[in-house]
């Protein structure tokens, strides 16, 4: 068990990286460093997407390289992060006039490129914290992923006391010590573990091969997985369209020749329901103080304590997660989710002008409906899919984070330009005419409402006009969102009525671990070779 709370301490720490970073972004980095919007969304998106990146290549070469040496990589890159962040705010600190420009510029980059590093890390952590829990708990994998994935939210509630208390310090004092609350949760797992004696990987143990483990993946998981990362790079470093076509199409011919696979039919589905699904929990989450602004101010509170409270739901109901799976099974469970999740988002899409119990009884239903998506998903693919290892069960995670990340935060941002938009337009076509500019994304072209002409409206109407539209497009969003968990539940509905006629969900275990608790799983041997 000290393996396993090291983990979960662990993911803890992943929690602690992304909340305080988030933070500084908009409450100082944004002014210490003069940055403009894009330029702090930027710096976001390179704490994230590393994230998938280094999850997949790790889950590739874990089991050569060891747990340890995972565990260790992650750590050094929260410390150099610190470091680099330290470096950063030294270089601007005290500076004045004409150099400050150029100081400025320097210490953008290294928050940048720190940024990436701690990204790398947080990826890392997952790639060995997951394998690490399903090889030590074989026979009920979904209850214990389950409960390791408590850390997250934990995560950010801690994370998120911590910063509120510290409120100060951050806008206006040494917002080193706010960075420096990572350091904490990191020395505790790196104590930890550092001695630890890591388990052999299931796969490993059972004689599973390392060309059947990528077969489980497939061609097919190769597709989505490294067309969404070079999408990525490509994005962030130029690259051309041909390029990211050409080398996915090179990684993913390598994987269908080599494993003469094109992935397990139960894997792919899982793929793709990630996506969705990342973008219902993890893309909500990234809007959500910004949606839930107004209808808390008006009720006196700050917007993030609605995350906070969510966050601290997820948590206490992970903790408990084995007498729910042990009743309803990781596909039951997931079915009920969606449903509460869908009711959870249509009803927050209602509280523009709300009170504050109002605000929260939807924040509960919708808290209640993402606490089981993620671990679940990783549960079902451990339990089916055993054979795949630390690819098939991390590859998912990294699917999911970089598909929220090139797919999830544009769509949503888009929905509501578009609402606003379509708003101001029908209701006030001559000022919208003033402030409407052409935008696009990856799914196309809208119109959306200029900030900077929309500051330089001075008219009392108009500006309320304004103000009024981008309120109907935030709530709007809330609402189209629940398309993401229609979806899935259309899915999981689909893989529940396929494992009753099989006989009820039950987890494959492989040759040489034996399925003892035939209460959870039933316990079906799978043959190795």
């Amino acid at each position: 068990m000290t393996l396993f709370w090291g983990c979960f301490i662990a993911l803890i720490a992943t929690a602690f990286a992304f909340f305080t970073r988030m933070y500084l972004c908009d409450v100082r980095f944004a002014g210490d460093f003069n940055l403009d919007k894009g330029t702090v969304g930027a710096l976001k998106g390179a704490g994230v997407w590393p994230f998938a990146i280094s999850i997949i290549l790790f889950s590739l070469i874990i089991d050569k390289i060891g747990y340890r040496v995972a565990m260790i990589f992650s750590f050094a890159c929260y410390a150099i992060y610190v470091v680099m962040a330290c470096m950063a705010y030294g270089v601007i600190n005290g500076v004045e006039g004409e150099a400050l420009a150029a100081a400025q510029k320097k210490g953008y980059a290294l928050l940048y490129w720190g940024s990436i590093i701690l990204a790398l890390g947080n990826g890392t952590v997952e790639a060995f914290i997951n394998p690490v829990v399903a090889t030590m708990f074989p026979k009920e994998k979904s209850k214990w992923l389950t409960i390791l994935h408590a850390g997250w939210p934990g995560g950010l509630v801690l994370a998120g006391l911590i910063t509120i208390g510290m409120a100060n310090v951050a806008s206006e004092g040494d917002w080193r010590l706010v960075v420096g609350v990572i350091a904490v949760p990191a020395v505790i797992y790196l104590v930890m573990l550092i001695k630890a004696e890591f388990p052999v990987n299931e796969r490993q143990a059972a004689g599973v091969t390392y060309r059947e483990m990528l077969a489980e993946f497939g061609a097919f998981g190769a597709l989505v997985g490294f067309g969404l990362i070079f999408w990525q790079l490509g994005e962030v470093f130029g690259f051309s369209k041909t390029i990211v076509i050409v080398l996915t199409a090179i990684l993913t011919i390598f994987f269908g020749v080599y494993t003469k696979s094109l992935g397990r039919p139960i894997m792919a589905l899982v793929i793709i329901i990630m996506m969705p699904l990342a973008t219902t929990e993890i893309g909500t989450d990234g809007w959500i103080s910004g949606l839930m602004e107004h209808p808390m101010k008006e009720a006196g509170f700050n917007a993030g304590w609605v995350l906070v409270y969510t966050s601290a739901i997820m948590m206490v109901l992970r903790f408990f997660a084995g007498p729910i799976i042990h009743k309803l099974s990781p596909v039951g469970v997931l079915v009920i989710s969606a449903v509460l999740a869908i009711a959870g988002l249509l009803a927050l899409s209602k509280t523009g002008g709300a009170g504050l119990g109002i605000i929260f009884a939807a924040a509960t239903l919708y808290g209640f409906g993402k606490t089981f998506f993620w671990p679940c998903m990783l549960g079902i693919t451990a339990e089916q899919c055993p054979k795949g290892g630390a690819l098939t069960l991390n590859a998912i995670s990294g699917i999911g984070m970089i598909a929220v990340g090139v797919l999830g935060f544009p769509f949503i941002g888009a929905v509501q330009e578009k609402t606003s938009s379509g708003k101001l337009l029908a209701e006030n076509p001559a000022i919208a005419e003033a402030v409407l500019v052409e935008k696009s994304y990856i799914l196309g072209g809208y119109e959306a409402i200029d900030p900077e002409k929309a500051a330089a409206v001075t008219e009392e109407a108009s500006t309320k006009a304004i103000e009024v539209a981008n309120q109907a497009g935030q709530f709007d969003a809330l609402a189209k969102i629940a398309v993401f968990p229609a979806f899935m539940l259309i899915c999981y509905l689909g893989m529940w009525f396929y494992f009753r006629s099989k006989g009820g969900y039950k987890a494959e275990v492989l040759t040489g671990h034996g399925a003892d608790d035939d209460k959870f799983t039933g316990g079906v041997e799978g043959a190795v070779e």
